[in-house]
């Protein structure tokens, strides 16, 4: 390339440096409006408004594409919070990469805020520390929740904001700061301090019949109780759960080792330590990210399930009784101890082929046994 022709990666470079993230926009807010918000900012490029994939409606952002990145600072240090359909709007340079973001890096949070300190405040009374990236109250219908996200553009700047800040008395409440902490960081350290004081035991895995005077008769026996409650459904039925909390951590302890794995009426009892929310969240996200990557590792295709399969088939076997029918993706008979389980699952490339294998090996004798062939549910992907 010649130094007279123009680089397209530092075009692209400069381009995304002019781009603005725009956050709490009022559903109504069009990318018209946006466009005549900030056109006398300067010469835009697009503006959008983000929306459901589905729905098509609003998710409350957008982006400001302006042609030259003096006039999206411009825009940034002169705008942020002013007003679109009469609701403050929340300026931001646009991340492209979110490594940072995700990182945590740079990211404080801050508690026990007064609920007249909004993002423009917010925003005021942390700028002195350095550049700040996103600044947010987190807010419900009924206004501020009392928490917040300031995330600075380095380490050096959120420790300084940490440093001067935590502590200080805003509008006659001390609020804490201090860096943020991803869900299951937090999880752990809640678990590793409650595992050492706990006193609140949960039981699950017990009879219908099982009521609160008769689960506390069960657990009083390993000390005094504060509350015992069996949950209950809105007709009254028990759903088979319930809680325990004991005067001390090592009646509490007690009960869990003792009861845990014990059968009462025909019911083996789960006891343990009552998980704090924020623990109970943490696992969630984990099965929901395993549940993610296992659907994730699974190759696409039409699946067809096969019941009835004689013992000496197994996935080669499998694979090569339908492979006449079109490309297979994947071809499985599910396994226990070695043993086949008697029944698999072929994946085509087609929904035809996947058909016309349906039709044609339903009730087809293979080794001793007539198959039984039906359609599953084609997988999508986004």
């Amino acid at each position: 390339m010649g130094s007279g022709e123009p680089n397209p990666a530092g075009k692209k470079k400069k381009y995304l440096k002019a781009a603005l993230y725009v956050g709490d926009l009022d559903p109504d807010v069009t990318e018209d409006m946006l466009y005549k918000k900030f056109r006398p900012a300067g010469p835009l490029r697009f503006t959008r408004i983000c929306r459901d994939p589905v729905t098509r409606s609003p998710l409350g952002y957008g982006y400001v594409n302006f042609r030259f990145p003096a006039d999206a600072e411009w825009a940034l240090n002169t705008m942020n919070f002013d007003l679109i359909n009469g609701k403050p709007f929340r300026l931001m340079w646009s991340q492209p990469d979110d490594r940072l973001r995700k990182s945590g890096v740079g990211n404080i949070f801050i508690k026990n805020l007064d609920k007249s300190i909004d993002n423009r405040a917010l925003f005021y009374l942390f700028s002195a520390f350095g550049n700040i990236l996103s600044c947010k109250v987190v807010c419900d219908d009924n206004g501020s929740k009392g928490y917040a996200y300031v995330h600075f553009d380095s380490l050096a700047a959120a420790n300084r904001a940490i440093w001067h800040m935590n502590g200080v008395r805003l509008n006659n409440r001390q609020v804490y700061v201090g860096r943020f902490k991803f869900p299951e960081e937090r999880a752990a350290e809640v678990r590793t301090r409650d595992r050492a004081t706990f006193t609140n035991v949960f039981v699950k895995n017990f009879g219908e019949d099982m009521d609160d005077d008769k689960l506390k008769e069960i657990f009083s026996e390993y000390g005094p109780t504060e509350s015992v409650k069996v949950i209950r459904d809105a007709s009254g039925k028990s759903k088979g759960f319930g809680f325990v909390r004991y005067e001390t951590h090592e009646a509490a302890q007690k009960a869990v080792l003792d009861l845990h794995g014990k059968s009462i009426d025909g019911k083996v009892l789960y006891v343990g330590r009552a998980q704090k929310k924020i623990e109970r969240l943490a696992e969630l996200r984990r099965r929901f990210e395993r549940l993610r990557l296992k659907e994730k590792s699974r190759p696409p295709g039409v699946p067809i399930y096969i019941k009835n399969l004689d013992e000496t088939i197994d996935d080669e076997k499998l694979k090569e009784e339908f492979s006449s029918f079109g490309s297979i993706t994947r071809a499985k008979v599910m396994v226990e101890v070695g043993q086949g389980k008697g029944f698999g699952v072929v994946c085509f490339s087609s929904f035809e082929e996947a058909t016309k294998a349906v039709d044609e090996m339903n009730g087809r004798v293979v080794g001793s046994k007539p198959l039984h062939v039906t359609l599953g549910q084609a997988r999508r992907r986004w």
